[in-house]
């Protein structure tokens, strides 16, 4: 499929009406600051010229945009010739379920193929990259090792390392990229939630997380791959996401608290999936009496089917606004919440689920808080692994 060629005119006045676009009009703003920071997907003269004459193929979803306008559009108005589309977990459009499988689609307004990453193929085939001669990868990732974008990206790296295919990065800040925290994974427990032995919140932007995979031999097949990097970003900015990142991900409250909360989708305790705020509050039935607050999960989009849908959940709503996600969560891995979930679970037997372990990334989180360990001696336990990766992590780093 070729889209006509535009004049530089139509091109420099498409530009300047897409930067026109206002933030405001999403549920994440951005301060003053966080506006010099400029994405690699707005870096137009650093590769453009890399897409010339080439089919290309894009993994991307809705927050893959520049100035408020998905990059597929800007690609197409600047006459690049995109073939295809590939989606990750909960779809080009960011609405379906976690986990839930998408199926291939058709995108409506440019009729450009969509190819799902998230289901029974999660990586891009032979015959899926035959007609491709460039990938361009521009995904928004929260920086923690669970959310699945990082594995749609070592497996895109692999794919195009086989089929011979260029690989070009589109960078974009981590707005957890301040901190390194959590157990490091151990290989028995590699899943699509943990590929590799890096902690759960492990401080690099998708780019840095790429070079290392290649660095460390962290991936069987190299690709040929290009990073273009973010302006004006450093690893201490307070990043604001401009674009809901996945459908229970709706504020920087939620992204802040994510790395911690998520930890309850291994147990029977509700993080707020069916409601306004998912990954601000937990709660369960049967934590009736120890806490007062309390909510209810309803069928919705992105929580079709939420655990405890329903029911009344008794528990704890730990932020509403991003300040205090960001007080609370005070540049580390909490565990204070799971911790106070478990010591008032009647049934502890019934509390963890078997997915526990593959967040965590090691079965001797749950063993600790089981048997009743402080805090301070479970994040002793984390320090020699986690002094470990930072030695890693410090050679692939773009940023200051």
């Amino acid at each position: 499929m070729r889209f006509p060629r535009i004049t530089i005119i139509t091109v420099f006045v498409f530009y300047l009406s897409s930067c026109s676009v206002s933030q405001r009009e999403s549920k994440f703003h951005s301060t003053k600051s966080d506006l010099k920071i400029e994405t690699g997907a707005e870096q137009f003269s650093e590769y453009l010229p890399l897409l010339k004459e080439k089919n290309v193929g894009l993994i991307v979803n809705q927050t893959s945009q520049v100035r408020g306008v998905l990059l597929p559009d800007t690609l197409l108005h600047l006459g690049v010739n995109v073939v295809k589309i590939f989606s990750p977990e909960h779809g080009f459009r960011g609405v379906a379920d976690a986990g839930a499988a998408v199926n291939n689609d058709i995108d409506k307004a440019t009729g450009i193929p969509i190819i799902s990453l998230y289901g029974k193929n999660k990586r891009l085939s032979a015959k899926q990259l035959s007609n491709i001669d460039v990938i361009v990868y521009d995904l928004q990732d929260v920086g923690a090792r669970f959310y699945t974008y990082i594995s749609t990206l070592q497996e895109a790296m692999e794919a195009c390392a086989a089929n011979h295919v260029k690989l070009i990065i589109l960078d974009r800040p981590n707005p957890l990229g301040f901190m390194v925290d959590g157990p490091v994974l151990q290989p028995n427990e590699r899943s699509s939630v943990g590929r590799q032995t890096i902690p759960i919140v492990y401080g690099m932007t998708a780019a840095e997380y790429a070079e290392m995979l290649v660095g460390e031999n962290w991936i069987t097949n190299k690709p040929e791959m290009t990073v273009i990097k973010c302006k004006n970003y450093s690893h201490n900015a307070l990043y604001q996401l401009p674009v809901s990142p996945s459908p229970n991900l709706k504020n920087m409250a939620a992204v802040y608290l994510y790395p911690s909360l998520c930890l309850f989708e291994g147990t029977n305790i509700s993080l707020g999936r069916g409601t306004n705020m998912p990954f601000q509050q937990f709660g369960a039935p049967s934590l009736k009496g120890a806490f007062s607050y309390s909510f209810e999960p309803k069928s919705m989009i992105g929580a079709s089917d939420p655990p405890l849908l329903n029911q009344i959940c008794y528990g704890q709503l730990i932020a509403k606004s991003p300040s205090q996600a960001f007080k609370q969560m005070d540049k580390k891995l909490q565990l204070k919440w799971i911790i106070t979930a478990y010591k008032n679970f009647p049934e502890k037997d019934k509390f963890f689920n078997n997915y526990f372990n593959k967040l965590a990334g090691t079965d001797l989180l749950k063993k600790q808080i089981e048997q009743g360990i402080s805090i301070k001696q479970i994040r002793y336990s984390w320090q020699p692994a986690l002094d470990s990766f930072k030695v890693i992590r410090k050679k692939y780093l773009l940023y200051k």
